[in-house]
């Protein structure tokens, strides 16, 4: 059952932010679009940041049970854009409220576990440090995040070549040549 109102509460939210378009998001203007009590909130979410962490939590384990699905590390990355192509307008719309800051923080937070997560267990670590890895992932994950924070239709249409060159980079690193041109 609690796992239920969590849900309402969480498409609620993504209604306001997405179809009402809704800049300073409360709690009166989630439970009133989910009729429910604000207890019934407060006893699901200590406040509307903790929301967003479940919510972040609830759809990235989806994504990343989907990304290692794919079997290998290019066709997991395209998934991973896919889908993080397709969340964009919502992550946008919760950029564009009152909790930019609390949004973004957990987004870098929750991206490095993801990545974190997955090349565990796709193997991508072992050849590291538990220094060099934790350093790998803060660069891989912000440069991901980088790419979808100025992603463009253009990007859309080169998704292989993008998710070629980043696996290629995450594999293999920078490849060095002797001269430059």
């Amino acid at each position: 059952m609690p796992q239920d109102i969590k849900a309402l509460i969480a498409e609620a939210t993504r209604t306001l932010l997405l179809d009402r378009h809704v800049k300073k998001l409360t709690v009166k203007e989630i439970v009133e679009q989910c009729h429910i009590t604000r207890q019934a909130f407060y006893y699901h979410f200590e406040d509307i940041p903790e929301l967003f962490r479940w919510m972040i939590e609830q759809d990235g384990d989806k994504i990343l049970q989907l990304v290692l699905a794919q079997g290998d590390l290019e066709d997991g990355l395209r998934c991973f854009f896919v889908t993080a192509i397709h969340l964009l307008p919502s992550i946008h719309r919760g950029l564009d409220s009152n909790y930019a800051p609390e949004l973004e923080q957990l987004l870098h937070q929750y991206t490095r576990k993801f990545f974190a997560r997955a090349a565990a267990q796709l193997n991508l670590h072992v050849n590291c440090t538990p220094e060099q890895f934790k350093i790998m992932i803060r660069y891989h994950s912000n440069a991901v995040l980088g790419l979808l924070r100025e992603w463009t239709e253009e990007d859309t249409e080169n998704l292989d070549e993008i998710v070629h060159t980043l696996a290629s980079l995450m594999l293999h690193g920078v490849p060095l040549q002797d001269k430059l041109e």
